[in-house]
C-alpha cells in the first residue's frame, strides 16, 4: 500500500481494480484539517482519464503490472505474436490494443509489453525506429525554399511528410509518439 503523498507522477495505482498511472500531483496543506492530495490519472485499460482527490492518511494500492522484454514475430492483420527471448512464451495481442503501434513494428523488433493480471494491456515501443521509404516523389530542381515538405511511404505502409531531399530507399528516423520524421539515418 502507498501513501498519498507517494504518488508522484508516473506512478500505478490500483483504483476499483483498475490499473492507473499518474499523469499530475498536487498536494494542499488544509491548515487543521491536513493535507489533500489532487491527482490526474489516466487508465491503462481505455485511456480514460480521471481526477481523483484523496485525504492525508489515506492509502492506496500500488498496480501490479509488469513489464515483458519481447520480440515483435508477425500479424495475421487482427493478432500480433510477441515472443519473450529468454523463456520462448508467445503472446497474443489483439489489434486493439497494438492501436496505432501496427504502423511502426518491423519482424524482429524488440518491444516491452505491459501485462496487469496476466493479461496485456500495452505495447510499449521504442521512442524511436528507423524505416526504409519504399515510395516518395523525386525532388523539384529548384524548389528548396525552407521547410518544404514531400508525401513518403514507409516498408511499414505509414506515410508521412519527409524533407524534399529524402530519396527512395533512403532510412529514416521516425518518433514513434508522433510519427512524425526527425531526420534522416546513414546506412
Amino acid at each position: 500500500m502507498l501513501g498519498v503523498t507517494d504518488l508522484k507522477k508516473g506512478t500505478l495505482i490500483t483504483v476499483g481494480g483498475v490499473p492507473y498511472r499518474v499523469t499530475d500531483y498536487a498536494q494542499k496543506q488544509m491548515g487543521r484539517g491536513g493535507s489533500i492530495v489532487n491527482v490526474k490519472m489516466k487508465s491503462l485499460l481505455d485511456g480514460r482519464v480521471l481526477d481523483k482527490t484523496f485525504k492525508g492518511a489515506e492509502k492506496v494500492e500500488q498496480a501490479n503490472v509488469e513489464n515483458r522484454a519481447v520480440q515483435y514475430l508477425y500479424s495475421d492483420g487482427t493478432i500480433f505474436f510477441f515472443m519473450d527471448q529468454t523463456t520462448f512464451e508467445q503472446f497474443e495481442v489483439s489489434a486493439t490494443i497494438v492501436d496505432d503501434g501496427k504502423d511502426f513494428l518491423q519482424e524482429g523488433m524488440d518491444v516491452n509489453l505491459q501485462l496487469f493480471d496476466n493479461n496485456v494491456i500495452n505495447v510499449e515501443l521504442p521512442k524511436n525506429v528507423n524505416l526504409k521509404v519504399t515510395y516518395t516523389e523525386p525532388a523539384v530542381k529548384g524548389d528548396t525554399t525552407s521547410n518544404v515538405q514531400k508525401d513518403a511511404t514507409v516498408e511499414t505502409g505509414l506515410n508521412i511528410k519527409v524533407p524534399i531531399f529524402i530519396n527512395t530507399g533512403d532510412v529514416v528516423s521516425i518518433d514513434t509518439a508522433t510519427g512524425a520524421y526527425r531526420e534522416r539515418v546513414k546506412v
